[in-house]
């Protein structure tokens, strides 16, 4: 994941709240020069956070998704060199839209022709930079707030592939729950995912246990594992693990 400085959340932050702003006010709120922040503006754009206007700036992505990369930063970055570490050369994967299994991509470098399949747009800066991956993007609508193309033809598309692993992401997990989506559309890509995958992997922070999304995708007995962090309590892994599930902390 990308690196910020506190002034550079802070204007992202103002951004995000206000696209209008112009660098005079930006300036003005943080008590710095213009100079500073037409300086801060390049680096975020540089950085493909922000796109730069005359005057100002927008945000590169929907506040939605904003909000979802500053949750369990650290955690979602363990996790995904974790999983990245299941990955092995000449394997066909599928990674699922989300905020944490974009990342594995980042540690996939030195890995060997690795074909990837995926609705997820977040994942573009990461495999361009590496010669060794095959990209292959599913159809659908492009989702702004998911960073990621959903609906029928997205589903459809991924009826067409036999995948060694899946890493699958979700909105919340549970026992008596399962593994669930805010979003039915979400959903549909997951269990699809699943189903076209010899081992599928849940990408999921400590903080989705015991939360119960809208859409239910599957049965915790739908998946090989989860990869989490350390928050997890002790009684979770316990019972997660009493369903047969491998359990990995990070």
């Amino acid at each position: 994941m990308v690196q910020l400085s506190a002034r550079e959340k802070e204007i992202i932050r103002i951004l995000s709240e206000d696209s209008g702003k112009t660098v005079a006010e930006i300036s003005e709120m943080l008590e710095v020069s213009a100079v500073t922040i037409r300086s801060d503006l390049k680096g975020l754009a540089d950085k493909g956070l922000i796109v730069r206007t005359r005057g100002g700036a927008f945000p590169a992505f929907h506040p939605a998704i904003l909000e979802r990369q500053k949750v369990m930063v650290e955690e979602k970055t363990r996790i995904a060199k974790a999983a990245a570490a299941h990955v092995d050369d000449g394997d066909n994967i599928m990674i699922v839209a989300g905020t944490t299994t974009p990342l594995i991509v980042k540690y996939l470098l030195g890995k060997r022709d690795v074909h990837i399949v995926t609705n997820s747009t977040l994942i573009f800066p990461y495999a361009r930079i590496n010669p060794s991956i095959r990209l292959t993007m599913v159809g659908g609508e492009f989702r702004p707030s998911a960073e990621a193309t959903l609906g029928p033809n997205a589903v459809r598309d991924l009826e067409q592939f036999h995948l060694q692993k899946a890493f699958l992401g979700a909105d919340g997990f549970s026992i008596g729950k399962g593994i669930t989506a805010d979003f039915v559309e979400v959903a549909e890509i997951v269990k699809m995912a699943a189903l076209h995958s010899e081992q599928s992997l849940l990408l999921a922070d400590s903080s989705k246990y015991g939360r119960a999304g809208f859409a239910h995708i599957m049965g915790l007995d739908g998946i090989d594992g989860v990869i989490t962090d350390a928050g997890l309590p002790a009684t979770a892994r316990e019972e997660l693990e009493a369903c047969g599930l491998s359990v990995e902390l990070v």
